[in-house]
């Protein structure tokens, strides 16, 4: 990696959002320090006041990486906002603290950018800790692809457009492709595209604001693009792996702060009525293979917890965020 020197201005700019989870952000920026490009870059770290010395590390071991220590956590969507405000590349790197990015990665995806200036926002293949392709292609979420999503039809009919749920099998794209939504664990913009589109919504404190950025791409007349060729690999929610069930009510919690900005009041009723049926049914598939299945029973037992959560935030529960931000 060519980082910056002296009166050569970066032509990309890598942004990295840490809370905690020192291990994966060392192990990211040693990725990033470990792979040759051919342009001049800058890393911008900016850290939500982790408490296990995140930003010290850093310090230590890459003194050349910009780090900005908050006092408080802003969330994932603002934090992301600040460093794009001190980045000063053509290019910017928007690259989640739990991701190894591999050889070659970003020099493929730079040159794609380069030669398709009509993209204004891309994303690598997510390669999974056991090998698998993670989730890295959404389509934008409906009421009715939520539904079919929540009783299982898209797994029923996997081939049917009409029963599709919004995730995308990227597993079988091996070059270039227009989707709908790259999931926001790394991302690629343009300066250009992001002058006018804007930066990302600061309201969605965590989750959620990928699928509302793409969009606004999108309806700004950009390309979203997926790129099969280029691949990392993502841990995947490494700074909230300690408390997983509050962090999947949030994630429900930033879906239905899209369906209201999006969808309006009736989308929002239905996307809360199908997420409920989706969490009655879990409650009772896991139920059933505790009961049935002893192997499983620590994992269903999880589950239904998880679902439970879910349900009382639905009814009129509070969630973490929403303590956080008083909302």
């Amino acid at each position: 990696m060519e980082l910056n020197k002296a009166g050569c201005p970066p032509v990309l700019s890598i942004v990295i959002v840490t809370w905690n989870g020192k291990r994966y952000a060392l192990e990211c920026l040693e990725s990033l320090h470990a792979c040759p490009t051919e342009v001049p870059i800058e890393i911008i770290v900016v850290d939500n006041a982790s408490r296990d010395g995140t930003p010290e590390a850093i310090r230590t071991r890459f003194p050349d990486v910009n780090v900005v220590q908050n006092q408080a956590n802003h969330g994932f969507a603002k934090a992301n906002n600040m460093g794009v405000a001190l980045s000063r590349g053509k290019y910017v790197c928007l690259i989640n603290s739990d991701v190894v990015v591999s050889p070659g990665c970003l020099d493929r995806m730079l040159a794609l950018m380069q030669t398709n200036p009509d993209i204004g926002i891309l994303g690598p293949k997510m390669l999974c800790p056991d090998g698998s392709v993670g989730l890295s292609v959404m389509r934008l979420p409906t009421v009715w692809n939520t539904l079919c999503s929540a009783v299982a039809l898209n797994s029923i009919f996997p081939n049917s457009r009409l029963f599709a749920g919004f995730s995308v099998k990227s597993d079988a794209i091996r070059t270039v492709k227009d989707v709908q939504v790259v999931t926001g664990w790394f991302w690629m913009v343009s300066r250009t595209a992001l002058m006018q589109v804007g930066g990302l919504d600061e309201r969605f404190f965590m989750y959620g604001e990928d699928i509302d950025w793409c969009r606004r791409f999108r309806e700004a007349g950009w390309r979203v693009v997926f790129c099969g060729g280029a691949e990392a690999l993502h841990y995947g929610g490494a700074s909230s792996a300690d408390t997983p069930a509050r962090f999947y009510v949030e994630m429900r919690r930033a879906n239905l702060q899209y369906f209201h900005k999006h969808h309006g009041t009736l989308g929002a009723v239905g996307y809360t009525l199908a997420i409920g049926i989706h969490e009655l049914a879990r409650i009772a598939g896991y139920s059933l293979s505790y009961c049935y299945d002893r192997s499983r029973r620590i994992e269903a037992s999880r589950k239904v917890r998880r679902s439970l959560s879910c349900l009382r935030w639905l009814v009129g529960g509070t969630s973490w965020i929403a303590r956080q931000t008083g909302e």
